[in-house]
């Protein structure tokens, strides 16, 4: 309640003291110099990360494949392969990914190979995981290992295991030199699967395909010999080319010798390697960023803040009075509380008429000096 202007009743309100000097530069440095810490050593591997959860697609083509016709066992020269890999991730624990990954050869008019496989992905390293209901093709006793798809971000120069779901082993990928793809500059990775028998391959075919006039079935198998080259950006670990040299062949179980089955110069489409390329050349911006350029910039920054606040500081104990550039709680306005309960007091006095109808002096008003 007031009863006057500029007057309070009520408990004293003591002014609100400001920052120490220097306090406010001092807290920004710590700040960046938190921040330069943490993006390289935290945020940056978390972003380096393989995607939790994605659907994305492979698709390597030849114009000029060659295979066996099956239902006349006749081959044909000079058609257009596609072999499609789908791939739909989702998130399987803070670190790893379930893939369901689906494989699909085809010609212009049909499809003539199909696969399956489940495979949970370490999202750090690429590599597979034993875990989880994994298998190829319905068979749940196989353990996956290498790497599924893409490389750990930062690969170096040395060689990687990578998994055939064909051949159900991991062959390893060999380095070979650096070159540049699509305007990045790639490390080149090659591996060599030498003829190795497809386990369940096992199919009757007709015997004259293997010994002229023969009759009847025999029981063949499939054989794959396949050469594998991947172009992959080193900070992101994406793989912006690919091609596949496949030869399959027949073989009797109980013979020698052997039918092709197969031919194909597998390699993806340009307008997909621009893309990876692309995605690869973002990424690696960010990357480089949260790893180095970035803590380059805030390090120096937040050392600097925290030595102006400190400098601040020592300046105004040495004088003994704040910095003008700290902010300051501005003194009151108005006379005093106590002050001014008093003014109040004493106008409340004059007013009041005494026992005669007179009226008490105002002790406040100028008193004429003796002469």
């Amino acid at each position: 309640m007031t009863t006057g202007t500029g007057s309070q009743v009520g408990p004293l309100t003591a002014p609100r003291r400001s920052l120490p000097t220097g306090t406010l530069a001092v807290a920004a440095g710590a700040f960046l110099l938190t921040l330069a810490a943490l993006l390289p050593l935290y945020v940056h591997d978390r972003v380096a990360l393989i995607p939790a959860s994605t659907e994305f697609s492979v698709a390597m083509v030849d114009a000029e494949a060659g295979y066996l016709d099956t239902s006349r066992w006749a081959w044909v020269e000079g058609v257009e392969m596609r072999r499609v890999t789908r791939v739909d991730a989702t998130a399987h624990g803070r670190d790893w990914s379930a893939w369901e990954m689906v494989v699909d050869t085809s010609l212009p008019d049909r499809m003539i190979d199909h696969s399956s496989r489940r495979v949970i992905v370490d999202r750090e390293t690429g590599r597979a995981v034993n875990c989880c209901g994994e298998h190829v093709n319905g068979d749940r006793a196989v353990r996956q290992a290498g790497l599924v798809h893409f490389w750990p971000a930062g690969a170096d120069e040395g060689d990687y295991p990578y998994y055939d779901a064909e051949v159900r082993a991991a062959p390893l990928l060999e380095f070979d030199d650096w070159e540049e793809v699509a305007g990045l500059r790639t490390g080149r990775y090659t591996q060599t699967v030498s003829a190795t028998q497809v386990p369940d391959s096992a199919r009757p075919v007709p015997a004259v395909l293997f010994s002229a006039g023969a009759e009847g079935t025999v029981t063949a198998t499939r054989w794959l010999e396949v050469t594998r080259t991947f172009w992959v950006e080193p900070v992101t670990g994406v793989v912006v080319n690919a091609t596949e040299e496949r030869e399959e062949t027949l073989r009797p179980r109980d013979g020698q010798g052997g039918i092709p089955l197969l031919r194909a110069a597998l390699a993806l489409e340009e307008p997909q390697v621009a893309a990876n390329a692309e995605q690869a050349r973002v990424r690696s911006v960010l990357l480089r960023a949260l790893d180095s350029w970035a803590p380059a910039v805030l390090g120096p920054l937040g050392a600097l803040a925290v030595l102006v606040g400190l400098g601040r500081a020592w300046r105004a104990r040495d004088t003994g009075s704040p910095d003008p550039g700290d902010p300051l709680e501005p003194a009151p306005s108005g006379p005093a509380p106590v002050q001014a309960a008093a003014d109040d007091a004493a106008d409340a006095g004059a007013r009041r008429p005494g026992p005669d109808g007179s009226r008490t002096p105002d002790p406040r008003k100028d008193v004429t000096a003796e002469p």
